[in-house]
């Protein structure tokens, strides 16, 4: 809507129209890349919470004796706990994003 992606031509008319307000497009275009940013902070920061929380737990539940090498026992648990983490993960993921494009409805799919 705003111009991303769009050619010098498409850009070069919209800055040579007779707007009321100039450099609106830079605006949101900024704004746009700002909210981009966060969302992509956001992620970051969930994966990092994910990752700490899941080898946390996995390591209390699979590890009960700590030594120098992890047992094919050990092992195992982990993965199969860390695979248990990124699956709930990824559903939860899907299922929020699902709600948040329904809400925002079919014209704002900036999520």
């Amino acid at each position: 809507m705003f111009g991303f992606g769009s050619s010098s031509s498409s850009s070069s008319a919209s800055s040579s129209s007779s707007s009321s307000t100039p450099g609106l497009d830079t605006m949101e275009g900024r704004k746009q890349a700002v909210m981009q940013h966060i969302r992509n902070e956001t992620a970051l920061s969930n994966a990092q919470e994910l990752m700490n929380a899941s080898t946390e737990r996995c390591f209390k539940s699979c590890v009960v004796n700590p030594g120098a090498s992890l047992s094919s026992t050990e092992q195992t648990c982990l993965s199969g706990c860390f695979d248990k983490y990124l699956e709930a993960f990824t559903v939860v993921s899907r299922a929020y994003g699902s709600r948040v494009r329904s809400e925002l409805g079919p014209n704002e799919t900036s999520f």
